[in-house]
Order: C-alpha cells, then structure tokens, then sequence
C-alpha cells in the first residue's frame, strides 16, 4: 500500500480487530464480572466516517464491480471477502452465545470500507474500477465460455 491515508486507516483496523478478537475470546458474562469493556460503538462511527469520506471522493456505481485493478486493490477485496466470512460466522455465534452489540456492525462496516477503500485505492491511481462485462455472461464479446 503506498497511499499514507489508506495505509493508516488500514493499521487503525488492525488494532480494533485485534480488540475485537479479545473481546470475542471472553464470555460477556465474564466481562461483567471482571469489569472488561465491551468493543465500543466509536470503532462503528469512525469506519462510517471512512467511508463516506471514500464514497465522496469516488464516482457514483453504475456497475457491478470486479475484484482487480490495482495489487492493493485486489488484496483489499480478498480483504473484504475475509471479512463478510468472519461476519457471518459471529451471526452464527451470535445465535449460541452473547456477542457484544458492536461486533457485528463493525465487521459489516469494514467490509463496505474494504470495498470502498479497493475501489479508491484503483481511483486514485488513476484506473478506475473493473466493472462486470454483462456481455460475458450471455456468451458474447468473448471466445471463452
């Protein structure tokens, strides 16, 4: 990554998963009972700042967009991939045991932030976004299947 901006937002997000991760690995009964804090809401608030602060420098979607572009940008998709599983696996969770407010929404809001931050990463390298070819689904403009 060689945007600074990115870069520091993405290091900001390594520090809360890893909060997140030890408020995952702790029972919410024991948070209680030790006087552990919960992940809090403003990790939520500051990822929807980020992204709207992406989506305002970026041209509307039209489109739907391809993983690609930029190696940054491709990472920062498998980045999102890796995180709606990690999002869907603390739903399940969820469903079992207590799971802090927070978790979930955070992890929701860092995958649309992966997203818009992969598509920045291509925009302002001057490349845009890859957008799906609807023409390769219906066999045409393309001699592979």
């Amino acid at each position: 990554m060689t945007d600074p901006e990115i870069s520091s937002h993405l290091e900001l997000v390594q520090h809360h998963l890893f909060d997140l991760g030890g408020d995952l690995c702790i029972l919410e009964p024991d948070k209680v009972r030790f006087g552990m804090p919960i992940f809090p809401a403003d990790r939520v608030a500051w990822l929807e700042q980020v992204l709207d602060k992406a989506t305002d420098e970026l041209p509307p979607l039209k489109e739907f967009v391809l993983p690609g572009g930029e190696l940054a940008a491709g990472h920062l998709h498998v980045a999102r991939c890796v995180c709606r599983r990690a999002e869907r696996l603390c739903v399940a969770l969820a469903r079992e045991e207590a799971v802090s407010p927070n978790v979930v929404p955070y992890l929701n809001r860092l995958s649309d932030a992966l997203f818009q931050l992969a598509r920045l990463v291509n925009h302002r390298a001057g490349r845009g976004d890859v957008l799906w070819n609807k023409a390769h689904k219906r066999g045409e403009g393309s001699t592979a299947p």
